[in-house]
């Protein structure tokens, strides 16, 4: 991993994430030694499939590395700054939009905004790392900062392709739409490129009728697959007709960004009751809450019911009350960071899922969460018992050290390691996937050196393990 990227910059200390104890640390650093360059699995994200089929340069560091990244974009707005001076456009084109170097000048002012979180630890990894500068970013070496990194945009080194390579990414997964065409992807694939990214199923605007423009998606659902998509027989079967598409683009998995993990398990009457009962509210604009929710809860066991038939591998990702501020998100439209965590039942949720398919070897679910809360009291029990459930370990808030080493603390004694998929770089922002990776490698080194530490585990057995989480989990349970 990111062998070519030494920048001899002295600015990362080579034992950072490591355990304070001498000894512990030893075995940390050797554990690490046997990971550090392994591959990187990027089964689940939301890059920008364009970049690498155009394969053109970045255009600028502030376009590149903060406006896409809802991580710096929310912290900085939390302290006063103005999403326009960020480079965030407002959807109906008004406000004025700062330059780039400006942008960067901002952000220069306000790094010490990042002191201990995740993303100053990404950030000082890609500045020193990737572009070979200094360390923490200042107003006195911004420009110097902006000018260095826009020197190396503009080198064939630094385009998509080769920034993918040279991060050692074996396989990258990006999340699409049903009515995505996919012809970025059909692009990759036709240059001849050996690069692998391919695609990840995600139905929302499709299976959760509260979302703006439910009916028009609906039309062009049908439209694509030339199938009736107002009867419940013609939706189901276009779901199996775009699934196909997406397996035959590389797509291993579907994702499912529901607000609760609720799940139903209807007859095939009751669940075309309720497909028709929702679409005429919808056309009728009487819509009810808890007819949604009940639609969305049916059809997670609808997409599970379909991966038990093409073998696509499920996400389900609970627990964040979207646009959470109405008028940024009114303003600004989505992913500017005003999602916010929810207390999440899983153990009453999932179980109609679970006891209609749970029990299914050839089934994989992966669960993640953002309320923490739940890991061992329900998640880790969960996927203990049943062969379909495994745990993925991070997403949003906790692809960072504390939530990663809590997650191993909290799930380890009652799920294992073996129920779990290793790591997942939920982001949008490409040069930090290698960062987050490396996190959380050295996290997991920490936690196993541990176990080591304490003779709850023996070295060589740590060693697997840490090759497993890196590597052979993820690869394994995304069918890679």
């Amino acid at each position: 991993m990111n062998e070519g990227f030494r920048s001899g910059a002295g600015a990362m200390h080579p034992d950072r994430l490591f355990p304070a104890d001498p000894g512990t640390r030893a075995i940390a650093r050797t554990l690490y030694a046997q990971v550090r360059a392994l591959p990187l699995i990027s089964p689940h994200g939301h890059t920008d499939p364009r970049w690498f089929a155009t394969n053109e340069p970045f255009s600028d560091p502030a376009s590149l590395l903060l406006t896409p990244d809802h991580y710096i974009t929310r912290m900085l707005y939390s302290q006063g700054v103005a999403l326009e001076a960020l480079g965030v456009a407002a959807r109906d084109g008004s406000g004025t939009r700062s330059e780039p170097r400006v942008i960067w000048r901002t952000f220069a002012a306000h790094y010490p905004l990042f002191r201990g979180t995740p993303t100053r630890l990404w950030l000082d990894w890609v500045l020193a790392e990737v572009f070979g500068i200094e360390v923490p970013l200042t107003p006195a070496n911004a420009d110097r900062s902006f000018e260095r990194i826009s020197e190396r945009l503009a080198e064939p080194a630094y385009r998509p392709r080769a920034l993918f390579e040279r991060f050692g990414i074996e396989v990258l997964a990006t999340t699409e739409s049903p009515l995505d065409t996919l012809e970025h992807h059909a692009a990759i694939r036709a240059s001849g490129w050996p690069g692998r990214v391919i695609s990840a199923y995600r139905p929302d605007p499709l299976v959760d009728p509260e979302t703006p423009g439910f009916l028009a998606n609906l039309a062009r659902f049908g439209e694509l697959t030339r199938q009736d998509t107002l009867t419940w027989r013609g939706y189901l079967e276009a779901h199996r007709v775009r699934r196909a598409f997406f397996a035959q683009h590389g797509a291993t998995s579907t994702d499912h960004g529901h607000p609760t993990a609720r799940t139903a398990d209807l007859g095939a009457r009751e669940s075309e009751a309720l497909f028709e009962q929702v679409v005429r509210s919808a056309q009728a604009g009487t819509l009810r809450g808890t007819d949604a929710e009940a639609f969305r809860a049916q059809m997670l066991t609808e997409m599970a019911r379909m991966s038990l038939e093409d073998g696509m591998v499920m996400q389900l990702h609970p627990g964040a009350w979207r646009n959470h501020n109405a008028p940024l998100h009114a303003r600004f439209g989505e992913n500017i960071g005003g999602d916010i965590p929810t207390a999440t039942d899983y153990v009453g949720a999932l179980r109609p899922l679970l006891n209609r398919f749970g029990n299914e070897r050839a089934l994989t679910i992966i669960v993640f969460t953002l309320d923490e809360s739940s890991y061992s009291r329900e998640l880790a029990p969960l996927a203990g018992h049943y062969p379909a459930l495994k745990l993925g370990p991070a997403w949003w808030f906790h692809d960072s050290p504390e939530g990663l080493m809590r997650f191993r603390e909290r799930t380890t004694e009652t799920a294992g390691f073996y129920n779990t998929v290793g790591f997942n770089d939920d982001t949008r922002a490409f040069l930090s996937i290698p960062a987050r990776h490396d996190v959380a490698r050295r996290i997991d080194c920490a936690f196993l050196a541990r176990l080591v530490a304490e003779h709850r585990l023996p070295e060589n057995e740590a060693e697997q393990v840490a090759r497993d989480l890196a590597y052979r989990l993820p690869k394994q349970a995304y069918r890679l």
